[in-house]
């Protein structure tokens, strides 16, 4: 990834991501706005916009002309030498989940991520199965664990059964497992029965979080047929503490690489776009991987038209993501399932190797983006340290 050169460090004035803060001696959760190495504390700034709130959703409500006057504001606020006394150095806060979903989707949405996938696991059969071209594949997940960054990950126990044993065991998972992710998250929601079309996704989603979906492999693997994921993944969901809004992403929007075959008209094919956000994978301080978003097959709004195509209802908060991002190159991959290629072919990290994630692990998702100003933002990064087993 290339170093970010944006003024603030990637946090100027034209990225202003949302969290939601406490401090020492005011433990009241409120709205703050990210400036460089420093947050404005909204609620100081503007005591009478409501900024004292437990999360960013009654905000994500109001729509997109509230979100753009607001980041307005604090543009006009910041770029004039303004608000100096409701700044607070970033060491001084506790940053909170930034915002509360009622519900999260996951979806699969990198051709080469399900490629390789497929190629692993049905090595004698075409990679993507026949839907998978078709419509952006995704299943609902758990949205009551989904944690803000830096909280750690307790290594999950479950059912796991390899094709030689004779029944399945139970234990703590053996192949814990990391998912490099974008999040959406959906301001304006919907009422039962309504669609969004894809030509709708700014007026209904805010922003975006980076994501990691930690995944339990071997108790996936024994579990998925015929319903798909559960307990190897609705453990744990790790996201940003900030939210980086739309806005500060406009000069980041690509065209997709292509889809072929064309997708049906609600899939708007041809006129949605992808994003160019460069992610960094670590472990325990060393970068395994640097996938790239857009190589990513179906566009954020088509994962959004799709979700809703049937009535689903959106709420303020709620989060989908893009599923793991994979790149064409053996550097770009986003899994260790993919790194290691089925647990056969071990990854460097320092001086040792990795075939999953051990008790002790820091995991550490970066992303960086063109900014508005010229030079690149970057994103909250997503952190998380792997817990022993509970007995």
């Amino acid at each position: 990834m290339s170093a970010v050169t944006a003024d603030g460090g990637g946090f100027g004035l034209d990225h202003l991501p949302y969290g939601v803060l406490t401090t020492a001696d005011d433990g009241e959760r409120r709205v703050g706005v990210r400036y460089g190495d420093r947050v404005l504390d909204l609620a100081s700034a503007f005591p009478d916009g409501g900024w004292r709130a437990p999360s960013l959703n009654g905000f994500l409500a109001r729509g997109r002309a509230a979100w753009d006057s607001v980041r307005a504001e604090v543009r006009v606020l910041l770029a004039g030498g303004g608000g100096e006394e409701h700044l607070l150095p970033l060491e001084a806060v506790t940053l909170h989940l930034p915002f509360e979903p009622r519900d999260y989707v996951d979806f699969y949405a990198s051709e080469q991520h399900a490629s390789n996938v497929g190629r692993i696991f049905r090595p004698d059969a075409e990679p993507l199965l026949p839907n998978w071209k078709h419509l952006p594949v995704g299943y609902h997940g758990r949205a009551g664990t989904v944690v803000v960054s830096g909280t750690g990950i307790v290594r999950p126990s479950g059912q796991r059964k390899n094709p030689s044993d004779p029944a399945p065991v139970f234990g703590p998972t053996g192949r814990l497992d990391l998912e490099a992710e974008l999040g959406f998250v959906v301001g304006v929601g919907t009422a039962l029965g309504e669609r969004v079309p894809a030509e709708a996704f700014a007026d209904h989603v805010f922003g975006v979080v980076g994501l990691n979906d930690w995944s339990a492999r071997d108790v996936q693997g024994w579990e998925y047929v015929p319903l798909g994921p559960f307990l190897g993944k609705s453990f744990a969901t790790t996201v940003s503490a900030w939210v980086t809004p739309l806005a500060a992403l406009e000069a980041a929007w690509t065209d997709l690489p292509g889809q072929d075959p064309t997708p049906l008209p609600y899939l708007a094919p041809g006129r949605t776009r992808g994003l160019a956000i460069d992610v960094e994978v670590e472990i325990d301080g060393h970068v395994v991987s640097r996938p790239p978003y857009a190589s990513m097959y179906w566009s954020p709004a088509q994962m959004l038209a799709h979700l809703t195509v049937n009535g689903a209802s959106l709420t303020p908060g709620d989060l989908f993501a893009s599923g793991t991002i994979s790149g064409r190159e053996r550097d770009q991959l986003g899994s260790l399932l993919e790194l290691t290629w089925g647990w056969r072919e071990p990854v460097r990290v320092g001086d040792g190797e990795r075939i999953a994630l051990e008790d002790g692990d820091e995991v550490v998702l970066r992303y960086s983006a063109p900014g508005t100003g010229g030079g690149r933002i970057t994103l909250g990064e997503v952190a998380g340290r792997v817990l022993p087993a509970r007995p």
